[in-house]
C-alpha cells in the first residue's frame, strides 16, 4: 500500500504527529498519512478512523475511540480521517482494499500493514475487544485497567482487600461505566466488613451498568451480607428450633444464611438443598430462590457454585 500513499509531509520529524511525540490521537491527513500511520505502525498499532462530518454513526463512534485510546495510555495510537477532506487518499485506499464505501470504518495498523478492521459504530465494550485484542496481536499485552483488575482480582484472592480496593477504584476513576471494577471494589469493602462502605460505592455505580452481572452479584452478596448478620446473631436460637424441629423450614433457611455470612458455603448450600429434597414446593419455591441467591453472589465460577447447581439439577430433573 506505501506506493499509493505517497511521502511523508516536508519537515516531519520521526515522532508521532510531528512536534507532539507525547500526542496519542490526531487528525490525519494524506500528506502526513505515511508518517503517521505506516511509520508509526512500526512500534506502535495505529487505529485509523475513517469519518465524515456527514456521518451520524461517526458522531457516536468517535468520542469512543478517543476513550479507549487514551486510557490505553501510549499503547495503541488513534489517527482520525475525514475522507471528504482527503478525497484523494480515500480513492488511493479504496483502490488498495479499504471497504470506504460505509463509514465509519476504523482499520488496525501494525508494522506498516492492515491487521484488522471493523465498520460500524460499535459500542465501547466491543470497541475495547477489538483493542485488546489487537495489542495481543501485537505483542503489547493487554489494557492498563485490565491488568489493573486482574492485580485487583488477585489481591482478593490472596486475602488483600483493602490493596484491592485501592486498584479498584483507580481503574473507576479512568473507567466510571466499568461494571467489574463497581463489583469488585463492593465486594472489597464486604470483605473488610465495611457494609456502610460497600452501600455507599453500590448507591454510586452508573445507573447504565446497575443491571451488569458483576454489580447484581455484589449487590446479591451485600443483601446476603446483612441478612447473614442478622441470622448469625440469632444462631443460638435457630439452633434450638432446629433441635425441636428439624423440619422447620424457616429455621433451616435462615441457618444457610447465616452459614453463608461466616464463608461456609457448602454447608449453607446444604441446608437449602436438604429442605428441597423434602418439600421442593415450600413456600412457592423459597429454598431454590434463595439458592439462586447464593450463586449470583458467589459467582457461575465457585465451586461452591458449580458444586450446588450440579447437585440442584439432579433434585429437579431426577
Amino acid at each position: 500500500m506505501e506506493h499509493l500513499i505517497g511521502q511523508p509531509a516536508p519537515g516531519s520529524d520521526n515522532s508521532f504527529g510531528g512536534s507532539d511525540a507525547a500526542a496519542v490521537i490526531i487528525d490525519g491527513t494524506q500528506a502526513s498519512f505515511m508518517h503517521d500511520v505506516m511509520d508509526a505502525s512500526r512500534n506502535v498499532p495505529v487505529l485509523v478512523d475513517f469519518w465524515a462530518e456527514w456521518c451520524g454513526p461517526c458522531k457516536q463512534l468517535t468520542p469512543i475511540l478517543e476513550k479507549v485510546v487514551t486510557a490505553a495510555k501510549g499503547k495503541v495510537r488513534l489517527v482520525k480521517i475525514d475522507i471528504e477532506a482527503n478525497r484523494a487518499l480515500a480513492g488511493q485506499l479504496a483502490q488498495a482494499g479499504l471497504p470506504l464505501q460505509s463509514i465509519p470504518l476504523v482499520a488496525a495498523f501494525w508494522k506498516g500493514q492492515i491487521l484488522d478492521l471493523f465498520q460500524g459504530a460499535l459500542p465501547e465494550s466491543e470497541v475495547k475487544k477489538f483493542v485488546e485484542t489487537l495489542l495481543k496481536a501485537s505483542g503489547g499485552g493487554t489494557l492498563p485497567a485490565t491488568e489493573q483488575l486482574h492485580e485487583a482480582d488477585v489481591a482478593m484472592e490472596t486475602g488483600q482487600p483493602a490493596e484491592a480496593a485501592a486498584m479498584y477504584s483507580t481503574v473507576i476513576g479512568e473507567e466510571p461505566e466499568n461494571a467489574k471494577a463497581w463489583g469488585g471494589l463492593i465486594r472489597a469493602m464486604l470483605a473488610l466488613d465495611d457494609e456502610e462502605a460497600a452501600a455507599a460505592a453500590l448507591a454510586d455505580v452508573p445507573a447504565k451498568i446497575t443491571d451488569a452481572p458483576e454489580v447484581a452479584g455484589a449487590r446479591a452478596a451485600l443483601e446476603l451480607k446483612k441478612e447473614g448478620r442478622q441470622a448469625a446473631e440469632a444462631m443460638e436460637g435457630i439452633r434450638a428450633r432446629l433441635d425441636a424441629n428439624p423440619e422447620d423450614y424457616e429455621a433451616r433457611c435462615e441457618l444457610a444464611t447465616a452459614l453463608n455470612a461466616a464463608g461456609k458455603r457448602e454447608d449453607a448450600a446444604n441446608e437449602l438443598l436438604h429442605i428441597i429434597r423434602a418439600d421442593r414446593g415450600w413456600k412457592d419455591g423459597a429454598a431454590r430462590q434463595q439458592l439462586l441467591r447464593f450463586f449470583e453472589a458467589w459467582g457461575n465460577d465457585d465451586p461452591a457454585t458449580v458444586l450446588s447447581r450440579r447437585r440442584l439439577s439432579s433434585l429437579l430433573f431426577s
